[in-house]
């Protein structure tokens, strides 16, 4: 048991019958009025972030989270496979607990975060980059560069995103997997 002067960024915390991390806060002493600590969450199963107000010295219950590394192995109809790194036991998850699995390339590694206590896996936080190579981009008109002109490019795992009109079929990109964009082009 924790209570709000407990609170920091990162902490998860049971609340709702959900396990949610704390992503902002704010203690707040009005000058009238008890203190309360203003805060965002963001739910560990489902994504979905929501405010939520304490009143100062409220008690919340605090989850202990493992963070372990993983090996992303393969896709099948049941979902994707993951191996430890250091016991190699594999972990089978659905799509719906990954951030971005169309950036998932086979060999890749990512953390999954586990519930302690119930050795439970909750959600996963890749990279926040990925280098991945262009299969196939349509060829830039010559003379189109006035505006910053985009065109979409297939990525090897099969992802289409908006790049410059210079990329070619068999370029390496630096993608951002928080926003699927574009960053650069890696030699």
């Amino acid at each position: 048991m924790a209570s709000t002067s407990d609170i920091r960024n990162g902490l998860c915390i049971s609340f709702n019958n959900d396990i949610y991390t704390i992503v902002e806060f704010q203690h707040v002493k009005p000058g009238k009025g008890a203190a309360f600590v203003r805060t965002k969450l963001k739910s560990l199963t489902n994504g979905r972030v929501i405010d939520n107000t304490f009143p100062s010295g409220h008690k919340i219950d605090d989850v202990r989270i493992e963070r372990r590394k993983f090996q992303f192995l393969y896709k099948d109809e049941n979902g994707y496979h993951f191996m430890d790194n250091e016991n190699y036991d594999q972990v089978e998850l659905k799509e719906q607990m990954l951030d971005r699995p169309e950036f998932l390339k086979e060999g890749a590694e990512l953390e999954i975060l586990f519930h302690a206590e119930k050795d439970l896996p909750l959600t996963t936080e890749m990279a926040q980059n990925v280098v991945l190579e262009v299969t196939y981009a349509e060829p830039g008109v010559r003379g189109d560069t006035a505006t910053n002109v985009t065109k979409l490019a297939t990525l090897e795992t099969g992802a289409e995103i908006k790049v410059p009109i210079f990329i070619n079929t068999g370029d390496k990109l630096k993608i951002d997997t928080r926003t699927g964009e574009y960053l650069e082009r890696v030699k």
